[in-house]
């Protein structure tokens, strides 16, 4: 597998890859895909080689791969990204393509509730630009139009490995109940990673994805802490709340989950990452020190929280270090 530049770990680190399988994204078309499943193309885990092992229809490739075309025109695939969101940037990843990667790819994007159609509109985020083999190549998208569904175009065929979209989750909480309960912290309604001390393993915006982790990888994990002190990381609301209930999810963690966890929280009106990650220090407790066990799920209702008002803002330490597959926020909407 190539390695990453710094660019691409720029935004891995800063965004949510919107054409994540463990969000809910979903291939749903390809005009061909006779050598390499389209499905591999948005596979959470990084893509290997197996060179050497054929299946029926030539060598096994992880990633997606049309046959040659003889005919003229494109191959397309579509791509129901696993939520509404603005897009930064795209990596698009030849990794072991080598005599059979896309000289060039493409992609349109468009905002549709349905899948979408002939009549359906497509703007063009990413023109054609030209790809490498075993390569990395990071587009930067200048459009804050939030869109859910890509057109990834290759110029003419050949195989991509992985494709990673990385932005910013949009949710319309106008259309949304006040007196409801919502998951506050979800990333599917906008809800973001500041700031962390270290997370050595795994992606920290798993921690706020939807379902129970489907492995140890699934989750936010420290490295083992040798200095006095503890871990922690802070996490944006999609939107003001009142909070009514907290889940401390601990799946597939059980030599390595923390001993205890707590909540610091605050209504945060302007400031940027490094401002809020500063005043964090200052924060008052939401949830008192709580005993973690392992592989579990843990709830606390409000006869557990401290009443400080609206937030919008959550600091969750960890005591001293280890993983913590999911933390559910749950809450009712503050103006």
């Amino acid at each position: 597998m190539t390695t990453k530049n710094t660019l691409a770990d720029k935004y891995e680190n800063e965004y949510v890859n919107l054409a994540s399988a463990r969000l809910g994204a979903e291939v749903i078309f390809a005009t061909d895909d006779f050598f390499a499943d389209k499905q591999r193309l948005i596979a959470d885990a990084e893509p290997i080689s197996k060179l050497g092992t054929f299946d029926n229809n030539g060598q096994w490739m992880d990633g997606w791969e049309s046959r040659r075309r003889r005919d003229g025109g494109q191959d397309h695939a579509i791509i129901k990204l696993g939520c509404l969101g603005a897009i930064k940037a795209v990596d698009i990843d030849t990794s072991y393509f080598t005599g059979n990667y896309p000289p060039a790819a493409s992609i349109f994007a468009c905002a549709s509730e349905t899948p979408p159609t002939d009549q359906s509109v497509w703007v063009e985020i990413v023109p054609a630009t030209d790809l490498g083999p075993n390569t990395h190549t990071i587009v930067e998208v200048d459009d804050e139009t939030p869109y859910n569904w890509l057109r990834l175009n290759m110029h003419p065929d050949g195989g991509i490995a992985r494709l990673r979209v990385y932005g910013v989750p949009f949710c319309n909480w106008q259309n949304k109940s006040s007196t409801d309960i919502h998951e506050l912290s979800a990333v599917k309604n906008a809800g973001r990673i500041v700031a962390y001390n270290n997370a050595h393993y795994g992606g920290v915006w798993a921690l706020l994805a939807e379902g129970r982790g489907i492995n140890m990888g699934d989750g936010w994990e420290t490295r083992r802490r040798r200095e006095p002190g503890n871990d922690w990381i802070i996490i944006e609301l999609g939107h003001a709340g009142f909070i009514e209930k907290i889940e401390c999810d601990t799946a597939h963690f059980k030599g390595n989950f923390p001993d205890m966890f707590s909540l610091d929280a605050a209504y945060i009106e302007a400031g940027t990452d490094s401002s809020i990650t500063t005043d964090a220090m200052f924060w008052q407790e939401l949830l008192p020190k709580q005993k973690l066990s392992a592989d579990n799920q843990h709830y606390f209702d409000k006869s557990h929280l401290n009443d400080i008002g609206k937030i919008s803002h959550v600091k969750l330490n960890i005591y001293p270090d280890g993983g913590i597959s999911r933390l559910r926020i749950f809450g009712k909407l503050a103006k």
